[in-house]
């Protein structure tokens, strides 16, 4: 029992840890990266298809990204996403593939990146910090239906804190190497 909810609590603070992940690598960092466009949806034949299932994506240079569409008649709704995304960036068509050109990041956006960066690392954090918050209830529930003995609920609470921690350590890691990532010239 005790175990299962330990098992509960290492999955579902690995998913804030995913999602953290996912997030700090759709930000932009000066370079480019198959990443910040990888969650743009292109109407496609009327249904929202991701662009990698439409397209060949790749990066040729740090500041280029190719997209080529399989149909060409996709093109232009393929040029519309981008447009509409919040990249910021204007797609370039030559009639065959869309180019997408990154222009290096100004010292001031750095360090609004770095902020955003942060904020996101926060709120990961607090996401962690929540999930501890329930299944320590949880424990205090089963402890006092004397399901488990007080010793029992102190000791998988420790557990539960330890893992905690440890996670929180990750996040912030994760936090320092993106900010390095993006202050890099």
């Amino acid at each position: 029992m005790i175990d299962g909810l330990i098992d509960e609590t290492r999955i579902r603070m690995d998913k804030s840890i995913h999602s953290l992940t996912e997030r700090l690598n759709g930000i932009r960092t000066g370079r480019a990266s198959l990443a910040l466009i990888e969650k743009i949806q292109v109407s496609y034949y009327g249904t929202m298809t991701p662009l990698n299932q439409v397209a060949s994506l790749s990066v040729p240079d740090s500041r280029t990204v190719l997209i080529q569409p399989w149909d060409k008649t996709a093109l232009p709704e393929v040029e519309k996403a981008i447009s509409k995304s919040d990249l910021g960036i204007n797609p370039m068509n030559d009639g065959t593939i869309v180019r997408l050109n990154f222009p290096q990041l100004t010292e001031e956006r750095r360090r609004e990146m770095t902020k955003v960066v942060k904020k996101i690392g926060e709120e990961a954090k607090v996401a962690i910090r929540a999930i501890r918050r329930d299944i320590n209830e949880d424990l205090k529930k089963q402890g006092k239906t004397s399901e488990l003995s007080e010793d029992e609920v102190k000791r998988s609470q420790d557990t539960v804190q330890k893992i905690t921690d440890e996670l929180i350590e990750h996040i912030d890691e994760l936090i320092v190497d993106k900010e390095a990532e993006i202050m890099e010239v």
